[in-house]
């Protein structure tokens, strides 16, 4: 295995406690703000896990891939379900570097024309 991510979950733990007893109010808040983005309401909290994951993956968090990975398996998500979500993932990591590759190019070339 890559990584042991139940020791990541459990050390970081750690580490977002130790900082909570030094800025209480600033880890209450983001305790609270956690609390109420993840409840159910119009999207399940599995499929709100499963975003979490998602943007976890887009911005290459590996604390947040294990919180939410753990917290997806949790509320019941199966593999499929994070294969697909990977899958999205994979195709939106890939279509924005496909977009900005062909706006550097378009950039290259009006500087290139100046020569």
């Amino acid at each position: 295995m890559y990584k042991d991510w139940a020791n990541t979950t459990d050390e970081l733990t750690k580490l977002m406690q130790s900082f909570g007893k030094g800025h209480p109010e600033v880890a209450k808040g983001f305790a609270q703000l956690s609390k109420a983005a993840e409840k159910d309401g119009a999207l399940s909290a599995k499929d709100k896990e499963l975003m979490a994951l998602s943007i976890g993956v887009a911005i290459r968090c590996e604390g947040c891939i294990a919180f939410h990975a753990k917290a997806a398996a949790e509320y019941g998500a199966t593999r499929a379900e994070v294969l697909e979500t990977i899958g999205v993932c994979l195709y939106m990591g890939g279509g924005p570097a496909f977009v900005y590759g062909a706006q550097a190019l378009e950039a290259f070339d009006a500087f290139a024309e100046d020569r």
